[in-house]
């Protein structure tokens, strides 16, 4: 069977770049810190790579700490602090936050104080986007970094959260970019390395390798290609919707990442359509998938005021640079037989 991968919010397959940058960083021998010229040369691979991620965020001026994971960065800039955040934020977040803030239908976030409050810069679910205050706490900016373009420098936040295996990079590395002068309080402690916020030899095939995808990323952005994944999403969402049924598209009003479509059938399960969807050879997801494999009824549309049976109904489709109009039609197909099918089981 020729699978369609329609997924990449959960993450995107590895890009040629960042296999080759890593190819190559397999042949660095030394240790970052070790003082002899095989350390040095790990340790000039590291700080190139640090940088070449910084220029890619537009992060100039900010330390950029690798960690092993946006979930793991996350924790590093919220323990301790006492944050305000909503429940449309993704678990890794929100399982150090207050859940006080308010969300509209739209999915759009009320932030009261911003010095205290930390706030996606878009959703994983949904795909909607935030504006956001200037002198936000944080910004989990995981699923914006290389789908639109962006900077630190000028989102108004003072740290950001951000991930290699999203943007084509390898799992397992990521990193928290911090506005110099920041204090940032060590998790894991030891021998000192990343600025001291970040004990432990550094995974230095897996920086490699996200510095590689950061760069590509960002000159996809430069080539037109969200605008061209954009129109794809735009062509599956008008053919579901001719295929006249109660599809309900979460946030087709409010502004969105170009290559995410989250909809609803309402009393189809979710979890029903991506295994159905799977076995006819699509992969797709039903929210997070950061989540350990549970399937649950999305908390981010029961915050955004959907009833149960819509929130345990929604799907999210997720395109990347390599997806066609015959993939996305090819799906829509697929799926709209499958719900009349659904649907006159269910009558």
């Amino acid at each position: 069977m020729n699978r369609i991968y329609l997924d990449h919010n959960a993450t995107s397959p590895l890009r040629a770049e960042s296999r080759a940058a890593m190819i190559a960083a397999m042949d660095v021998v030394g240790n970052p810190s070790s003082v002899h010229a095989e350390g040095r040369r790990a340790l000039s691979l590291i700080e190139r790579a640090r940088a070449q991620v910084a220029t890619a965020f537009g992060a100039d001026g900010a330390d950029v700490i690798f960690t092993s994971s946006a979930t793991e960065s996350a924790a590093l800039a919220c323990v301790g602090r006492d944050f305000c955040g909503a429940d449309v934020e993704h678990d890794a977040v929100s399982a150090w936050v207050t859940s006080d803030l308010s969300v509209d239908a739209q999915g759009q976030v009320t932030v009261d104080d911003p010095s205290q409050s930390v706030l996606q810069m878009a959703n994983s679910e949904t795909g909607i986007l935030q504006d956001l205050p200037e002198g936000l706490a944080m910004t989990d900016a995981t699923q914006a970094f290389g789908k639109i373009p962006m900077a630190f420098n000028w989102c108004g936040a003072q740290m950001a959260l951000i991930s290699s295996h999203k943007l084509g990079g390898p799992k397992g590395i990521g990193a928290l970019v911090v506005k110099r002068g920041t204090e940032i309080a060590a998790q894991i402690r030891g021998g000192g390395q990343e600025m001291g916020r970040r004990s432990g030899t550094e995974n230095v095939i897996g920086i490699a390798g996200f510095a590689a995808a950061a760069e590509a990323a960002v000159g996809d952005l430069a080539n037109g290609t969200s605008t061209r994944i954009e129109k794809l999403r735009n062509i599956l969402e008008s053919a579901l919707e001719a295929g006249g049924n109660n599809t309900i598209f979460i946030g087709k009003d409010a502004n969105r990442l170009p290559n995410t479509s989250c909809f609803a059938s309402p009393g189809w399960k979710g979890e029903t359509q991506v295994m159905q969807m799977d076995l006819a050879g699509y992969a797709i997801s039903a929210g997070s998938a950061c989540s350990s494999g549970k399937v649950r009824p999305s908390r981010v549309l029961r915050a955004m005021g959907y009833d149960e049976t819509v929130a345990s109904s929604a799907i999210r489709v997720s395109l990347g640079a390599e997806t066609t109009e015959q993939d996305v039609l090819g799906f829509a197909d697929t799926w709209l037989n499958k719900a009349k099918k659904y649907r006159a089981q269910a009558a």
